[in-house]
């Protein structure tokens, strides 16, 4: 035989792909996954059972009065009060959904299509600002309107972003206002 012959028949072909090994690494990294999903879940569920002391969200009353300001946009979190990255999750208030605001005299009425609506009465707001985060939404200075309120023995910070961002001063100054006139007829009393 002619070398050039010898040399064809001692090469090998090109190592096939081990199938075996490529779906056990698959199925590895899947399982993984999966995992990682489960105890993000399970420490979501803990996190709600450890404010269970939390109570009841209330509800809108039957007569609330007429809108004084109204808002659609992002529900974004609520948070304790001062800790932006300490998130509420009891009662759905850690669901980020749409949603529509509606300030009246009685106070605030949040809707949440998909998620628990709320109502925070005028004598539990405590304030109002413009901030740029809360519990895992960061924006520009300014792009999200926090507002702050009592329920049971804790001060809350709820955050919404609207579709018209430019909204957010308007309804900083009128819950403010609200504010501080309830305080103001509350000492009058």
């Amino acid at each position: 035989m002619t070398p050039a012959i010898l040399l064809a028949a001692e090469k090998e072909s090109a190592e096939v792909t081990d199938w075996a090994a490529r779906i056990g690494w698959v199925v590895g990294l899947v399982l993984f996954v999966a995992l990682v999903y489960w105890l993000m879940r399970e420490g979501w569920k803990w996190r709600g059972t450890l404010q269970g002391d939390l109570p009841e969200l209330p509800g809108a009353p039957s007569e609330p009065g007429e809108a004084k300001l109204t808002m659609t946009g992002r529900y974004h979190g609520s948070t304790t009060a001062g800790q932006w990255l300490d998130r509420i999750v009891a009662h759905g208030l850690g669901t980020r959904s749409r949603v529509e605001l509606t300030l009246t005299d009685a106070g605030l009425d949040v809707v949440r299509p998909g998620a628990t609506d709320f109502f925070v009465p005028v004598a539990a707001l405590r304030e109002a600002r413009l901030d740029k985060g809360i519990a895992g939404k960061v924006l520009t200075e300014g792009g999200l309107l926090v507002v702050t309120w009592a329920h049971g023995e804790k001060l809350i910070d709820s955050g919404f972003r609207s579709d018209r961002a430019a909204e957010h001063t308007e309804w900083v100054d009128a819950i403010n206002s609200m504010i501080k006139t309830s305080t103001t007829e509350g000492a009058e009393r």
